[in-house]
Order: structure tokens, then sequence, then C-alpha cells
């Protein structure tokens, strides 16, 4: 009722004839669809830039997750010769102290640093290691059991 009392007014005063839509604070209808269609448009033009830009760091992170994979791979490798080279002479210090006379095994046990002797006598046969720690002194010989008694054999991950 009140509108429609102001539009009386407003054309008695010659405003709603020069301008109708103004008269209530309104604007063209038509050109604030045009306007909210180009808001649109300009929202949808930047989501497709934004969308195609996480597309190119996607396909860059699968790309250095795919040469990562890769290099573990070739570490992996790389640790595993690594390791058996390391057995290989482990193994050939084990013939070659077994092989020694157990006195002359004792002498040369008892001067390598601990965790190589250690490594030695827990690859070493229990006949061919016991003379060896027979002739060896007890303070050594205990050392090197308690250190033997704590080595554990190492199980395969993959």
């Amino acid at each position: 009722m009140i509108k429609i009392i102001i539009g009386l007014l407003l054309v008695l005063s010659g405003t709603w004839a020069s301008n109708p839509s103004s008269a209530f604070g309104q604007e063209d209808p038509g050109k604030i669809i045009e306007q909210k269609r180009q808001e649109l448009t300009e929202k949808e033009r930047r989501l497709k830039s934004e969308e195609e830009r996480i597309k190119n760091i996607e396909k860059e992170v699968e790309g250095k997750i795919q040469k990562l994979n890769q290099l573990l791979i070739q570490i992996e490798g790389a640790l595993k010769k690594l390791a058996e080279v390391r057995s290989e002479k482990l193994d050939h210090l084990v013939k070659t102290f077994e092989a020694m006379p157990p006195e002359e095994a004792a002498i040369r046990l008892s001067a390598l640093d601990k965790p190589l002797a250690v490594q030695i006598i827990f690859r070493m046969t229990s006949k061919k290691a016991g003379p060896i720690l027979a002739l060896m002194e007890p303070q050594k010989v205990a050392e090197i059991t308690e250190a033997v008694s704590k080595t554990e054999k190492k199980i395969p991950t993959k």
C-alpha cells in the first residue's frame, strides 16, 4: 500500500516519468542478470584455471614419486649388494680364524675390536669357537659371550 502511495506521489512530482526503475531504488533486472552472468563466467574461468594448475601439480608430484620409488629400489639393491659383500668378507675371516690353531686364533681375536670379534665368534661353529674361547682371557671371553648372546640374526623384511 505504501509503495502505491509513493508511486503516486512520484508520478505527480514527475520523477516516475523520467526513470521508473530508480523510483523505487531498483536497477534494471536485465542489467543485474547480465552482471551476475559475467561474474559467474569469470568465476568459472578462474576455477578452470585453478583446476588446470592443480592437475599440473598432481602430474609433477606423481613424477617425483615415481623417481623417488626408482631411487629407493636402487638404494635397496645397493644396500643388499653391500650386505652381501660384507657377509662374504666376514665369512672369509671366519674360515681363516677357524683354520688357525686355537692358540693363534685366541691371540688374534683378543687383539680385534669387540664388534668384529663378536661377529667372527658368532659365525664360527661351536666346535671351533669353544677351544679358541678357552684360550682367551676370562674378561675378554665374558665380554664377547655377552655380546654374542645379544646378537640377533637379521631377519629379512621383504
